[in-house]
């Protein structure tokens, strides 16, 4: 499938990896189809370009290559609404932001996707260790990292 982007131009997707977020995003309630932009060989960070709007992506990353410690409390009506087998059979996934010259994550409004069904839902925690503005890299290690 061949979707527009306006960071990387024309780009091809496989069809079948297509992550649903059936409720959308905070903030963008109408978007629900994404692909996951691998921009490197052994990559930190991905892209998150949204299928039907050209103009908005996210970036990405695993949480645990940051925060070793980081949990997502998952309800018995998540796994159902993810189509999950078991809870071993999703992926945490933070939004990336650049603030004051760091990397900075979301930990409190993770990404959660059944890697089976490919079906994504963000949630809202209130756990009081996790900011949304978590300070992963300043911006000389973030070169290091992305490059």
């Amino acid at each position: 499938m061949l979707i527009e982007t306006t960071r990387f131009g024309p780009i091809e997707v496989d069809e079948t990896r297509i992550l649903t977020f059936r409720e959308g995003l905070l903030g963008f309630p109408d978007q629900q189809r994404f692909a996951l932009i691998q921009t490197a060989e052994d990559p930190v960070f991905f892209w998150m370009q949204s299928v039907d709007d050209p103009r908005l992506a996210f970036v990405v990353c695993d949480p645990l290559a940051f925060v070793p410690n980081y949990r997502v409390p998952i309800r018995r009506d998540d796994v159902a609404g993810l189509e999950l087998s078991d809870l071993a059979a999703c992926q945490v996934l933070v939004v990336v932001n650049k603030v004051d010259g760091a990397l900075t994550a979301n930990l409190l409004g993770p990404l959660v996707i059944g890697t089976e069904s490919l079906r994504g839902r963000q949630m809202v925690l209130s756990d009081k260790r996790y900011t949304t503005r978590h300070r992963l890299l300043v911006d000389s290690e973030a070169a290091v990292k992305t490059a």
